[in-house]
């Protein structure tokens, strides 16, 4: 049987699909980034921690550990490269100045063809996530005046344009004018700059790249998504049905409830 290398970053997909593989009784090691990736990942299977950059570890460790198959999993913001590279081991180095840009999609891209050349194959993790697509509908929370539906269409295309150029995958809209766009900051910076210079009642729009690839970068919401939207006294979460995953479903619905928070899943061919 295969063995996994579970590349995690932050939040809770990689957990997610670490607990998933454990309950398929899929052979798994973590890869974990030290100040990074949350450190309960390492109650669920072996683990070993590495600094940010400690490209020639990993690819060691890897293969030390019998590797075959490696999933990329969980945000590594770009701020965090930014303070970090100088730290970088040559490995990593040499990669990053081989770069024909720094956009999230062509590092990850050359990430994973990197991985390839030294023998690993990675794989789409769908298969063990496939329960936390977001389905198209009203997700959580109570359907919206139309209004705001309006504004949810309108931020989806604007959203999908700002992703494929590679900047961000979420904006901030309110009676239809674009307020905040996802950049460096990351998306929970984002809804929060959008609640601060629209108000309240914003709508925050998150959406993948035109032909995704599952493999690595799809949009994430979780309670920490409604938390920062609750900051920011926004009213709806609008979301691309089918590419984007829910982590932590039952407390993320609880949660929306309790903040009068709407989440609805789009169909974007529709709109």
């Amino acid at each position: 049987m295969n063995k996994i290398g579970l590349i995690a970053g932050a939040g809770e997909l990689p957990v997610a699909f670490a607990k998933s593989a454990v309950q398929k009784e899929k052979p798994l090691k973590i890869y974990a980034i030290k100040g990074i990736t949350d450190k309960k990942i390492q109650n669920i299977a072996p683990t070993v921690w590495l600094n940010l950059g400690e490209a020639q570890k990993l690819i060691d460790s890897m293969k030390q550990d019998h590797i075959t198959d490696v999933v990329m999993l969980g945000k590594i913001e770009h701020f965090h490269l930014l303070k970090s590279i100088h730290r970088f081991d040559k490995r990593a180095r040499s990669f990053f100045n081989q770069l024909i840009d720094k956009r999230a999609k062509s590092i990850l891209e050359a990430v994973l063809n990197e991985l390839q050349k030294e023998g690993f194959n990675p794989i789409d993790p769908t298969p063990y996530l496939s329960s936390l697509l977001v389905p198209e509908g009203l997700i959580a929370g109570k359907y919206p005046e139309e209004h705001f539906i309006e504004d949810a269409k309108f931020g989806l295309k604007i959203a999908k344009e700002v992703a494929e150029l590679d900047i961000g995958q979420t904006v901030v809209v309110k009676d239809k004018i674009v307020v905040a766009v996802e950049g460096l900051e990351g998306t929970d910076k984002c809804i929060i700059r959008g609640g601060e210079l629209a108000g309240e009642y914003t709508v925050v729009c998150k959406v993948a790249r035109k032909n995704q690839n599952m493999r690595y970068d799809v949009p994430v919401i979780g309670t920490q998504t409604l938390k920062s939207m609750k900051k920011a006294k926004a009213k709806l979460l609008a979301v691309e049905a089918g590419k984007t995953f829910l982590v932590e479903k039952e407390e993320f619905k609880k949660l929306a409830q309790k903040y009068n928070i709407s989440i609805i899943g789009f169909d974007l061919s529709n709109i």
